[in-house]
């Protein structure tokens, strides 16, 4: 087997550690990375750079879904540490194409994806091709409810838990609910990363 094309040199280098083996020669026009039974991303092609703007230096050796936070059209979190698509993958049921939101160079964007695997007598190995859908993807997703956007618009202006109950007339405990249903939503382990996707998905102003 050969190596993952298409990648720049440290790529294919920190591919070939962390796979333990070689990875086998596939090429793509499109969007496309690979990534182990872990979820560990091993290769991110050119063309994924330029659709999310995110460089191979970047997603290499992380999680691919703490890369992609890919969402569905409902807003939906889909790329996650349980995701279905992986672990249907991982036990060996064919994968059909998807269509996720996900965060690029041009903003907010309907992605179709689909998921290959790799398999040989001792090591499977996993891709995904990314094509941009042509038409136009909603500017802003309903990532959150009203509730949820009125309490992420108070943490932005600073405001804490027990004052936004006050203002919004609940109790605090509802506002400490709604905050961890905000990070999860937005694939965030803190409020000032929740506050800062929030910001780049423009959210919030």
């Amino acid at each position: 087997m050969g190596e993952i094309p298409d990648v720049r040199s440290h790529g294919r280098d920190d591919a070939r550690r962390m796979a333990g083996r070689p990875a086998p020669s596939v090429r793509s026009g499109d969007a496309l990375f690979a990534f182990d039974s872990d979820l560990t991303v091993l290769s991110w092609n050119h063309g994924a750079e330029e659709l999310t703007g995110i460089s191979a230096d970047q997603a290499i050796g992380r999680l691919c879904w703490e890369v992609m936070r890919g969402h569905d059209r409902h807003g939906n979190l889909v790329c996650h540490q349980g995701c279905s698509v992986a672990r249907l993958a991982r036990e060996s049921w064919p994968v059909g194409c998807q269509e996720l939101f996900v965060d690029t160079r041009e903003g907010w964007r309907t992605v179709h994806a689909s998921t290959i695997a790799l398999e040989d007598d001792d090591s499977r190995l996993f891709l995904h091709v990314l094509v941009p859908h042509k038409g136009r993807s909603p500017r802003r997703l309903r990532l959150l409810t009203t509730r949820q956007h009125e309490v992420l618009q108070r943490l932005v202006d600073g405001v804490p838990a027990k004052a936004i109950a006050t203002e919004l007339g609940i109790v605090e405990v509802t506002v400490r609910n709604h905050i961890r249903a905000i990070l999860v939503a937005l694939g965030a382990h803190s409020q000032l990363e929740a506050i800062a996707i929030a910001r780049r998905l423009q959210l919030i102003d």
